[in-house]
């Protein structure tokens, strides 16, 4: 048995009703009854919370990547500096203007490439596995370890 009840919406979810029942090919009534089913269900906070399970896990699982990428990005700059530390002698005086302006423009050819390779998508991240497939240790990597 069914019995009937009128409601007062606001206009604006009554042409959503209209929109939805015209894509969905239902009454409005069927699409009424649908979500006050939804809402009254008891399994309807189940059903939510279960959606923040979800979502949350997911949030999670990208900030444990962020992290993960986020590590790799500093130890990668501190072997780089160290390494670089570790082989470029001091100069003297007078080459010291001669290696800046080198170093201005290697720096310029630096961010040309890496504009480059951000514009392509590319990142350090897509390449290590690539780099690491069938490479070996060598003396220079156990050196740097130590």
């Amino acid at each position: 048995m069914r019995d009937r009840l009128n409601v007062s919406l606001p206009i604006e979810m009554i042409a959503q009703i209209n929109d939805l029942a015209d894509r969905k090919r239902l009454t409005r009534s069927a699409i009424v009854e649908a979500a006050v089913n939804l809402f009254l269900s008891p399994d309807s906070a189940d059903q939510k919370e279960a959606a923040f399970a979800r979502r949350l896990d997911r949030l999670s699982r990208q900030i444990q990547r962020l992290e993960r990428n986020s590590g790799l990005s500093v130890e990668t700059l501190a072997l780089f500096i160290r390494f670089w530390l570790t082989i470029t002698p001091p100069l003297p005086p007078e080459a010291q203007a001669a290696a800046q302006a080198k170093g201005r423009e290697r720096y310029e050819g630096f961010i040309e490439a890496l504009a480059r390779r951000w514009n392509q998508g590319r990142s350090l991240f897509d390449d290590i596995p690539k780099d690491m497939a069938g490479m070996e240790p060598k003396e220079d990597d156990a050196q740097l370890d130590n």
